[in-house]
């Protein structure tokens, strides 16, 4: 079984309070499996790493693409304005949205490499002030004084296991094994993809002619069950119930989109 695998029937195994499942999955022939399994796991989590990524992605496009279609439904524009604010707001804030995360997960990422190489400064300098503080920090967390010196020996044979031990015992730092880039690819792409569904029927009304009334609720239709699926698919990575996830996403945009369409209803005479 890969630790991908494993790990998801850890997890059902507590949801369900599976005792007998969690004995099996650690069995000496169970956990043997561990060492086999961890050289594909690069692999086997890459689509878990990114998920989250696409998952917001995907929620924040169509909330805010809804909302603009709303808005302008609400003020009686049209479909051609909400075609040109909508796939403005597709473009500039997914390009927004994937440049946030690529340059948040590129300054964490840079700021843990400089922590990180503090830490080894220190090891290089004062060696034995850097023991007794993880020492220190062991203690502070319940462990007997013998316990920290077995586990500080342990730890300080290596440099660089040493130095991300201090990060995580001291700072509460852990590496973030996430490619900036890929997660900005997959916010943009999940943003355009999701918030795209509102506009389909305005651009199929660009071909056949379709009532303003009749597109508003098919986007309204579309986007509902967009948001839906998409709350529910969070659970892969919050772990939670799939069919309340999907409703307080579907709750949420929609709460967006009503206060959108009601400004444009306010609004709409704005221009005299």
């Amino acid at each position: 079984m890969s630790l991908t695998k494993r790990l998801d029937a850890a997890r059902d195994a507590f949801v369900n309070g599976d005792t007998r499942r969690c004995e099996d999955l650690h069995s000496p022939a169970s956990v043997a499996q561990i060492a086999v399994s961890s050289a594909n796991r690069e692999g086997e989590s890459l689509l878990g790493r990114y998920l989250g990524d696409f998952v917001y992605g995907g929620l924040d496009g169509i909330i805010t693409t809804f909302a603009v279609v709303s808005g302008v439904a609400g003020a009686q524009l049209g479909a051609p304005i909400i075609l040109i604010l909508g796939i403005a707001n597709l473009l500039a804030d997914g390009f927004s949205m994937g440049t946030g995360a690529y340059l948040s997960s590129k300054s964490e990422r840079e700021f843990y490499d400089r922590e990180k190489q503090r830490e080894l400064w220190e090891i290089e300098q004062v060696p034995d002030g850097q023991r007794n503080e993880l020492r220190t920090l062991y203690v502070t967390k319940g462990y007997t004084p013998e316990e920290a010196d077995q586990l500080v020996a342990i730890q300080s044979q290596h440099r660089e296991r040493w130095a991300e031990t201090m990060l995580v015992e001291q700072a509460g730092l852990l590496k973030d094994e996430t490619n900036p880039f890929k997660s900005a690819v997959a916010t943009f792409a999940a943003f355009l993809i999701a918030g795209a569904l509102p506009l389909i029927i305005y651009l199929v009304g660009l071909v056949v002619p379709v009532a303003d009334n009749t597109a508003f609720l098919i986007s309204m239709i579309l986007s509902g069950v967009a948001l839906f699926t998409l709350g529910a698919a969070k659970v892969v990575v919050t772990k939670l119930n799939p069919v309340r996830s999907g409703m307080e996403m579907l709750i949420i945009g929609g709460f967006a989109a009503l206060v959108a369409y009601v400004v444009g209803a306010l609004l709409k005479n704005i221009g005299g």
